[in-house]
């Protein structure tokens, strides 16, 4: 997932992340510091969110099961990795990829599992906790290597 892609998805359910958080489109627009109108324009699909806003939206948002189900798990996981260009070092403890997350190889306890909707690759250790995540599959293909031979 690009940046635009990210602005795109996020303007087009903005809307919906409002309504499902019950807010008026005055506490919305005042929430995430825009005027009014701009935020009609959004929502009727005239103009696009920015990616101050769209950050905004993942970030004060991130629980939203609109927003969840649409980027396949936590959505400030797929802003890092927009604004690192792609690729994420050890982080918090993940829920193991119960949902959203095909194992792709196990060894020794290791997970490296792709991203159902956001097709980002992560590589968990033993005790679930996230070693790497990346956009790029030769950086997470090169990482796995590495775990494989230290074994």
């Amino acid at each position: 997932m690009h940046r635009e892609q990210l602005i795109a998805l996020i303007s087009d359910k903005l809307k919906l992340i409002r309504t499902e958080k019950e807010f008026t489109q005055d506490q919305m627009s005042d929430l995430l510091g825009l005027s009014k109108k701009t935020l009609v324009q959004i929502e009727k699909g005239r103009i696009q969110a920015g990616w101050t806003t769209t950050v905004a939206v993942c970030a004060l948002f991130r629980e939203s099961s609109i927003l969840q189900h649409e980027l396949g798990g936590d959505p400030l996981e797929v802003v890092d990795l927009i604004a690192n260009h792609g690729t994420l070092l050890p982080k918090e403890k993940t829920m193991g990829g119960y949902i959203w997350w095909k194992n792709i190889s196990d060894h020794e306890g290791y997970r490296l599992q792709q991203n159902a909707i956001s097709n980002h690759y992560r590589i968990l250790d033993t005790n679930n906790y996230r070693l790497l995540s990346s956009f790029e599959e030769e950086i997470i293909k090169d990482a796995w290597a590495k775990i494989q031979q230290k074994s």
